[in-house]
């Protein structure tokens, strides 16, 4: 499942969200917004806006670290990353 984050540099909510990430063992690919007006401008487009981060899993927009961890204690996160059969 490709899971795509959207951060910056010093942002304690992208952090957070990274460490999530990694304890659930989900490879996921960041998109650091510093100074990269192709990259925000991308971010944009994508239905983030301004808040960081911006997390995307299967190229749909979750939200950021709060609705993360919210998936997460409702265990709708592990649902959304399994592998659906087929």
């Amino acid at each position: 499942m490709k899971v795509e984050i959207y951060t910056k540099p010093y942002c304690p909510y992208c952090e957070r969200a990274k460490e999530l990430l990694r304890i659930k063992g989900i490879a996921f690919v960041e998109y650091v917004i510093n100074g990269d007006p192709h990259r925000a401008e991308e971010m944009r487009r994508r239905g983030v806006g301004e808040t960081f981060p911006g997390i995307f899993i299967a190229d749909r927009l979750i939200g950021g670290c709060g609705e993360l961890f919210d998936l997460d204690e409702r265990g709708v996160l592990d649902q959304l990353l399994s592998p659906t059969p087929g």
